[in-house]
């Protein structure tokens, strides 16, 4: 926090310039609309968000080229952020192992805080502007990796250092922030700026802004892991059995692909040790688990691909 009133004039100018700080005339009788008048008001308002998000499409599909190429290459990808905007990096890294089976440390979230910040608020961790670096260190980050810095101020100190340290290793670097000419945006290579404007509760970025970065680290690691071949035909085929919901997908998953029924899909699935990926190629080509595993490994995974190669 400032501790002196420089420092706290430069603050208040600071965020007199950020869209997301910015208070609108319109929303001051917020509090006298009724509950239906609400819901509609700020439904509309979300409604600009995938539209803000479109316009920096071109970015997006960068980033997620970048982060697809190092991944070939045995790279990560790393969220770093605090706040609202670190707890959705750690959200969508965490939802990865069992969607698309991959290893937990192939996509880490990290916040400022660490992990008590993701359910409590520690509202100055975001401000050392040397803890990402330490943290990417202890994580022994190269170049083969990329760090991705979600801010909505655009400002964030935690953020800045560590893409800046990032950058300076040869990292692939991003940033999504939810204001023009932002901080991180200059420290990272690939600046993702979605201006979601004014929040409909001035200054709470837990909304628009952060509707926005989830929407984009959907797009990052889904379109990233579609390209390196975790789906098929637009269905989960690297999913990992964790449960008996996961297990009845993985069944109709492949009934559905094979098209075949529930007893030849479970025993496909049975010889393949619960593979759906493996299950589908043998049931496509008629090829032993051996024969498949072999295909699949020289196809680098994409199973439409390995599908070709023994037909």
């Amino acid at each position: 926090m400032p501790n002196d009133s420089s420092r706290l004039d430069a603050l208040l100018e600071v965020l007199a310039q950020l869209d997301t700080e910015a208070v609108t005339s319109e929303r001051g009788d917020l509090d006298l609309l009724d509950t239906a008048e609400l819901v509609r008001r700020m439904n509309a308002e979300d409604q600009g968000v995938s539209i803000a998000v479109a316009e920096r499409a071109d970015e997006i599909a960068r980033a997620v080229d970048g982060i697809t190429q190092r991944f070939r290459r045995g790279g990560r990808l790393i969220y770093i952020g605090a706040g609202t905007a670190g707890r959705i990096g750690v959200l969508d890294a965490s939802e990865c192992p069992p969607t698309f089976g991959t290893d937990p440390s192939m996509v880490v979230g990290l916040i400022a805080g660490g992990d008590t910040a993701i359910r409590s608020a520690v509202e100055d961790a975001e401000d050392d502007a040397d803890a990402a670096e330490q943290e990417l260190r202890a994580l022994g980050l190269t170049e083969r990796d990329t760090v991705v810095g979600i801010s909505a101020s655009g400002r964030t100190p935690y953020v800045v250092g560590g893409l800046r340290y990032a950058r300076g290793i040869g990292a692939l670097t991003a940033a999504i922030a939810s204001n023009h000419n932002s901080d991180i945006g200059a420290a990272a290579k690939i600046a993702i700026e979605i201006v979601t404007g004014p929040e409909f509760i001035s200054g709470s970025t837990r909304l628009k802004a952060g509707t926005a970065q989830k929407l984009v680290v959907n797009m990052l690691t889904t379109l990233s892991m579609i390209k390196l071949g975790k789906t098929y035909r637009g269905v989960m085929v690297d999913l990992v059995v964790t449960n008996e919901k996961l297990h009845a997908r993985s069944i109709r998953t492949v009934m559905q692909l094979a098209g075949v029924g529930i007893d030849d899909a479970t025993q496909a699935l049975r010889l393949a040790g619960g593979s759906v990926k493996l299950a589908l190629l043998t049931l496509a080509t008629g090829a032993d688990v051996e024969r498949a595993t072999a295909a699949l490994s020289a196809a680098d995974g994409i199973l439409r691909e390995a599908i070709l190669a023994l037909s």
